[in-house]
């Protein structure tokens, strides 16, 4: 069990949490949400012993492992590989001790141990993780320093989640993530077998994942039982119990005030009405619900623009002499398209981005485009590289040279950026704060087409609905990449998968793309056969078809046999070298579980692939 107990924790004077105590469940998965800068990130440093607090204490039952991603990424000549390996300590230190020791007792202790925790199959556990995480198997071989800062925190992620501390804290896990990933880490965090304590502003996996949530809200904490969907139903009525409280105390508040008015100065109520001005000075105003009235996103809606808007006719886009990233593009956007781009990071989402707005040029083939059209383009790099020093004030007066200071402060108005807090420092904002600024300033001159590169990773969810709410009412058209899937089903009405060196329409909705890339069927293009082509089993191919379906049933089914054997002969091998006198070195022995844990990996790759052709087999039969 996790205790906070009435914790204050002061940062430059200003108290960030302040009494505030919880006490979370042994196995609990628990989201802590609240609005950015109200403390979430601090609240973690305090649990894993980076800040302490002015007063209280942070309690938890004796060798407990806490987990939390350090803010220094990995770097370094060792491999993706390597880094989640040796996350697992217990394991890297037992085989190191195994490389010197020559006492056959202790060597023996040595083995027992790493069988009991497991650590034949730890290079199968961590493939399998950074394989969620994005990393083929190419990429998890090559030196981390090869990396991008985002790719090093994924890294860093897949060691904390291999290293499975009794209590896993991930701070915002998601931001560096695409959707696919997303969707790994979700399972994945779903059977944490221990205590999970996650800031998250994604709703699907407040949902999914979690069964509490942890609410900071005015440096106090609050704890609620079930998802995202449950607290704030339940925060619903908590408000609507405040207001209704706030009500019935201020009727009482006019009420008494009216009587120490009328009876104050006659002899015979005085005392009355004394008593009743003491309880009016005792009374305590019940507080309304906390709420931020600059959260705000206001898109100005543009000049109308016929369709099409962009025609990309045999396109092809890339980056300078180099091969094209993305080619055969051919399809149109309409001008008032919602279309989200789908596809793993690194498959071209933000090149395709790039090109439609006339950052990249095409290689090949055309990108028509009216000569009036305006493009408001939002990247993350846009939020980092705002001057610190300048206030968003300054910032849009020179964005919109030329134009009334009425009109820079009403643009302003637009983002909650209004009064006093137009003229704030940037580097005193929250990330939200300036990532509303980064969208104030790309949409200044009304542009006809939104394209949003993940605008929601610095926003909480609160802000995240009401920039859902500020798309839907917008009139122009947009273009979206986002992990978040809540986002993109209330907002696009056109899926895109850039995938296989092009992007084409998908077919499907958003759960039928999600429950591809879980594995659980195809693509609705391809389970229906795609356009103009014969569904399984009814072409005049059919014989054909069952034939090499059995056939890759008898295949897999032979390799299962094969890496079954092959696996049991391994374990077989371990076990008596272990046990035996003069049995193998250290490296030796890493070798031979290694041998082991890529023979475990084939044999489910086998199991999986004999599933799919049964699966398959059952269909054409069918058929």
């Amino acid at each position: 069990m996790l205790t906070i107990d009435n914790i204050t924790v002061r940062l430059g004077g200003r108290a960030i949490l302040e009494g505030a105590s919880a006490t979370i469940p042994v196995g609990a998965r628990v989201g802590l949400i609240g609005r950015n800068g109200a403390g979430k990130s601090t609240l973690m440093k305090a649990l894993i012993g980076e800040i302490e607090p002015d007063a209280g204490e942070i309690s938890k039952p004796a060798r407990t492992r806490i987990g939390y991603i350090a803010q220094e990424a990995p770097h370094g000549s060792m491999t993706p590989e390597e880094v989640v390996l040796a996350a697992a300590t217990e394991r890297a230190a037992l085989l190191a001790e195994l490389e010197t020791c020559t006492d056959m007792d202790r060597m023996g202790d040595i083995h027992e141990r790493l069988l009991a925790i497991d650590a034949y199959s730890a290079p199968a556990r961590a493939a399998k993780i950074l394989s969620g995480l994005g990393f083929d198997e190419a990429m998890q071989q090559r030196p981390v320093d090869s990396f991008s800062g985002g790719w090093k925190m994924r890294i860093a992620l897949g060691a904390l989640l291999f290293s499975e501390p009794d209590i896993l804290l991930l701070d915002e896990p998601s931001n560096h993530l695409d959707l696919e990933a997303t969707l790994w880490l979700e399972n994945f965090l779903k059977s944490y077998p221990a205590t999970l304590l996650v800031i998250s502003h994604e709703r699907d996996l407040l949902n999914k994942v979690v069964d509490h949530i942890l609410h900071l809200q005015g440096g106090q904490l609050t704890l609620y039982s079930g998802g995202y969907d449950a607290f704030e139903a339940q925060r619903a009525e908590r408000a609507a119990q405040l207001a209704a409280a706030r009500a019935a105390q201020e009727a009482q508040a006019a009420r008494l005030k009216d009587y120490i008015a009328r009876n104050s100065a006659r002899a015979s109520t005085a005392k009355q009405a004394q008593s009743r001005a003491k309880m009016l000075a005792k009374m305590q105003p019940i507080a309304a619900l906390m709420e931020d009235p600059s959260l705000s996103f206001d898109f100005p809606d543009p000049a109308e623009m016929k369709s099409p808007m962009i025609t990309l006719e045999h396109a092809a886009v890339g980056y300078g002499a180099a091969p094209p990233i993305l080619k055969r593009l051919n399809f149109r956007i309409e001008a008032d398209d919602r279309i989200a781009l789908l596809g793993r990071n690194g498959n071209g989402k933000t090149t395709l981005a790039r090109l439609l707005a006339a950052q990249l040029p095409p290689a090949e083939g055309a990108v028509n485009l009216p000569g009036k059209l305006k493009v408001g383009y939002f990247t993350q790099y846009q939020v980092e590289e705002l001057a610190g020093a300048d206030t968003p004030l300054g910032l849009m007066t020179r964005a919109m040279e030329g134009q009334s200071p009425a009109a820079v402060r009403a643009q302003l108005g637009r983002f909650g950026f209004s009064g006093p807090r137009a003229q704030q420092r940037v580097d005193k904002l929250s990330g939200g704060e300036r990532a509303r600024l980064a969208l104030a300033l790309i949409t200044r001159d009304a542009p006809h087409l939104l394209i949003l590169d993940e605008p929601t990773n610095h926003l909480d969810v609160d802000a995240r609905e009401a920039l859902i709410q500020a798309l839907n009412g917008y009139s122009g058209a947009v273009i979206l990449i986002s992990h978040d899937r809540h986002m993109v089903e209330l907002t696009s009405d056109r899926l895109v998968l850039v995938d296989g060196g092009t992007a084409r329409e998908y077919d499907g909705s958003m759960e039928d793309y999600i429950d591809f890339i879980l594995g659980r069927n195809q693509p609705k293009a391809e389970r229906a056969g795609g356009a103009g082509k014969a569904k399984p089993g009814r072409g005049p191919n059919a014989a054909a078809e069952l034939r090499a379906a059995r056939s890759d049933l008898t295949r897999a089914e032979t390799a299962i046999a094969r890496l079954t054997q092959e696996v049991e002969a391994l374990d077989a091998e371990i076990l008596a070298l272990s046990g035996r006198p003069g049995g193998p070195a250290g490296g030796a022995m890493q070798a031979l579980l290694t041998k082991r844990a890529r023979a475990a990996d084939n044999l489910a790759t086998a199991e999986e692939a004999w599933l799919a052709a049964g699966a398959l087999l059952e269909e054409l039969e069918a058929a």
